[in-house]
């Protein structure tokens, strides 16, 4: 079964001016064993899909159609058992260089920032430790710790412990801790699913002016139609299992965006349609 199946709503696939390829998938296929059953599952066959240069892909769909194992694939935190993935013209599958971790690299492949759904902090280092540990891995100054903080609004905060935060205020840390690593590529694996509505809102806009400042290349995985047309530059719909695009399109819409803009309702209505 392919993974390039789109347009099988009524949204049209979506249709962008031809830019550099950064991540590519081709052609990947992926089994785990069901800890339940004991049977293999087939997450991917044949499974195809390009994020551009610059661009801000969301993939949404229902649990288990492997978003997550998706997101993880592309950080080498998983690797295909088919086919073949390459960051910026460096290979990941087959045993090729690639990276080492959430945060970095082996020097071998692009650096990386990933935000989980968990802040995943260490709860005995400081904050300003957390994002100076992140730094250090990756060869870049420490000092930069700083800054990072401050533009995720948390600079008062940088002495304090994650456990004595705020489940938004630690999802901030986490974020800074991705960008200030100066990512080459940011993965987010539904970052605000676990927080409440005014939190996530504020968290949304908050990485829509991280973007903003500093345009990068994105993969974010979410359940949230309404965040995949708020923050994305495109949208991929998957269903099914193995997985397949179902549905694909694009999200035209200038930056900065409003949360309440009637076009990003709009967008949101067609992702939802093709999710049934």
């Amino acid at each position: 079964m392919t993974g390039t199946d789109t347009g099988t709503t009524s949204g049209a696939p979506a249709e962008r001016p031809r830019q550099r390829p950064y991540a590519v998938l081709d052609g990947v296929g992926k089994e785990f064993t069901s800890a339940r059953t004991g049977e293999r599952e087939t997450v991917f066959d044949d499974f195809s899909l390009t994020v551009h240069h610059g661009e801000l892909v969301a993939v949404v769909g229902a649990s288990g159609t492997g978003k997550t194992t998706l997101l993880h694939l592309v950080a080498g935190l998983e690797h295909p058992d088919s086919g073949r993935i390459t960051l910026n013209d460096g290979t990941l599958a087959d045993g090729s260089p690639g990276p080492t971790g959430a945060n970095g690299t082996d020097g071998a492949g692009p650096r990386l920032g990933v935000v989980f759904q968990q802040p995943r902090l260490l709860d005995w280092l400081s904050v300003r430790r957390n994002v100076e540990l992140a730094l250090t891995s990756t060869g870049l100054d420490p000092a930069g710790a700083s800054q990072a903080l401050a533009d995720v609004g948390l600079a008062q905060y940088a002495d304090r412990y994650p456990s004595v935060l705020s489940g938004g205020q630690r999802q901030r840390a986490a974020v800074a801790r991705a960008f200030a690593v100066q990512p080459e590529l940011v993965l987010l694996d539904e970052p605000f699913s676990a927080l409440d509505q005014l939190t996530a809102r504020r968290l949304r806009l908050l990485l829509q002016d991280l973007w903003t400042a500093r345009p990068r290349t994105g993969l974010l995985v979410t359940h949230n139609p309404l965040e995949a047309a708020f923050l994305a530059d495109r949208v991929i719909v998957l269903e099914g299992r193995p997985a397949r695009v179902h549905a694909e399109f694009a999200i035209d819409l200038p930056r900065p965006r409003a949360p309440e803009d009637p076009r990003v309702f709009t967008h949101q209505t067609e992702i939802l349609a093709a999710l049934g």
